[in-house]
């Protein structure tokens, strides 16, 4: 049966956990509303094909066993609420319980700091799994360290919805490396992703059905070129590492999605990038205390009462583009080719493409967006000169292990 495979990484809290109860929700569902192509951007409308299925593999890759473990029997019983939920609507016809008996959710451990254990987690997928049909790279880390209360009342006063939308008053530590000698924000949220993908490309090429393979690759409203320094590609001399490598994810997304649908020969495995909107997460709690994550989360809702989209505050309503992006027919989605750049300007920006953005109205109710993806000839040299950093490492890790080279 050619049941989803899903990998999803950082699946113990947070957001990644929310796309894990939320593809429950939908899938446990006979007609998953997340399927369905009824937003603005979809260029079709309607679908022929049927978007229940019977059964899912999940596998929680995650850092800790202890926390995946835990997060394995809370999406287990959250599951079987959610079967007890559908027995008991009119018109029932057994598929909750169908979907639970195929139901398996695993946990294999991954560090992306560390690019041995990287390689051996796409291993233990690979002999375990006959295929992968998803990637959705979530996990990610921030260095910092302290608030600027100084520059957070300057952002605060002059636009307080953005302070709590892309906050530019965190201070984040410089110079962290990672277990491996690499740039530690650059490795966890960069570079040990683009190394999963590149170890788990064959296996994601076998899932060769009408829906094809994905790979969704979690953005931020941070994300931003004008903190990037292209000479520091492992972002170990800047104060705006985080934001720096959401910017160069983007660029790598975007990249390797080009060069899968130019690749005529075989179903091409698309590469999509999410933002999930503001959610209250552990990515920032080290700084503040009860009485300022209070006052956080009150922002949050207020911002989100006065009109701001992006509030969405929990993580299962944030998950809801990633979760869309998973289930909803690639032929429904837009795609933009045009990459005329203009040589006489360098930094003349051209659409390239979207990104999908969790939304909200006021009341909370989800639903998702797109964002227009633009980039420049500066920013496409710089991807070059990214991916060529990125190939070359990989190939030096791949023979200090004794790898085969995955292409």
């Amino acid at each position: 049966m050619s049941w989803p495979v899903i990998v999803v990484t950082g699946a113990n809290s947070g957001v990644g956990l929310g796309i894990c109860q939320r593809l429950l929700v939908q899938l446990i569902s006979k007609s998953p509303t997340d399927a369905q192509p009824h937003y603005n951007f979809h260029v079709q409308k309607t679908t022929t094909s049927d978007a229940s299925l019977d059964g899912l593999t999940l596998i929680l890759a995650c850092r800790s066993r202890q926390r995946g473990e835990a997060a394995r029997d809370q999406l287990y019983q959250f599951a079987d609420e959610q079967v007890r939920h559908q027995e008991i609507l009119p018109g029932y016809d057994g598929h909750a319980e169908t979907f639970r008996k195929h139901l398996t959710i695993v946990v294999h451990t991954v560090d992306l700091s560390r690019i041995q254990t990287v390689f051996r987690f796409a291993d233990e997928v690979i002999k375990t799994y006959p295929y992968v049909s998803h990637l959705i790279c979530n996990a990610g880390v921030a260095s910092f360290v302290s608030i600027n209360w100084l520059l957070a009342l300057k952002q605060f006063t002059m636009n307080w919805v953005e302070a709590v939308t892309a906050p530019i008053f965190y201070t984040q530590e410089v110079g962290q490396l990672s277990q491996d000698g690499l740039g530690w924000v650059w490795q966890c949220n960069v570079f040990g992703h683009y190394v999963l993908f590149r170890s788990l490309k064959s296996h994601l090429a076998k899932y060769q059905t009408s829906t094809g393979a994905r790979v969704i690759w979690m953005s931020s409203h941070e994300s931003n070129p004008i903190y990037y320094d292209p000479t520091d590609w492992q972002l170990v001399k800047t104060a705006h590492s985080y934001e720096s490598s959401k910017f160069q994810m983007d660029l790598i997304a975007h990249r390797l999605d080009q060069a899968s649908l130019q690749d005529s020969d075989t179903l091409p495995t698309r590469h999509l990038i999410v933002l999930p909107g503001v959610a209250g997460t552990n990515i920032a709690s080290a700084l503040l205390d009860t009485f300022s994550s209070m006052c956080m989360f009150f922002a949050f809702y207020l911002a989100r009462f006065l009109g701001s989209p992006y509030h969405l505050i929990t993580g299962f309503k944030a998950a809801i583009s990633a979760v869309h992006l998973c289930l909803v027919p690639l032929a429904c989605l837009p795609t933009v080719s045009s990459t005329d750049f203009d040589d006489s300007d360098p930094t003349a920006k051209v659409e390239v493409g979207f990104r999908y953005v969790s939304e909200c109205d006021r009341w909370g109710k989800e639903r998702v967006g797109t964002m227009k993806l633009t980039r420049s000839k500066e920013h496409n040299n710089q991807c070059d000169d990214l991916l060529e950093h990125c190939d070359r490492l990989f190939t030096a890790f791949c023979e200090a292990e004794g790898r085969p080279l995955h292409s």
